[in-house]
């Protein structure tokens, strides 16, 4: 099973979401291509309500241990229902770190 599905999976079981999505962010950094490296993470999930983003963030990193040690970041964006509907369903852009495809993008 591919890194992504395990975090997607453990995900699913513990927080329940509304929304979950697991994007493999790898293909913008400088790594080998195939490289399971570098992940954001949107998920909406009851769970969250009244807890602060540490809270959060430090709940899905127990949950993430064997992932975390095999891969190189994390980029967590965590929301209750109510959070995730005022941003009308948008989150930041990760950058593009790699300096080969940010000269491609340009």
């Amino acid at each position: 099973m591919m890194i992504r599905e395990q975090i997607e999976e453990k995900l699913r079981l513990a927080f329940n979401p509304f929304h979950l999505e697991v994007n493999d962010e790898s293909y913008k950094h400088n790594v080998p291509a195939g490289s399971e490296s570098h992940f954001k993470v949107i998920i909406v999930s009851d769970f969250f309500k009244g807890e602060r983003f540490l809270i959060r963030h430090r709940a899905i990193y127990s949950e993430l241990t064997i992932e975390l040690s095999k891969i190189h970041a994390l980029a967590l964006h965590t929301y209750t229902l109510k959070e995730w509907s005022v941003l009308q369903y948008a989150v930041p852009n990760s950058p593009c770190c790699n300096s080969k495809k940010t000269q491609q993008l340009a």
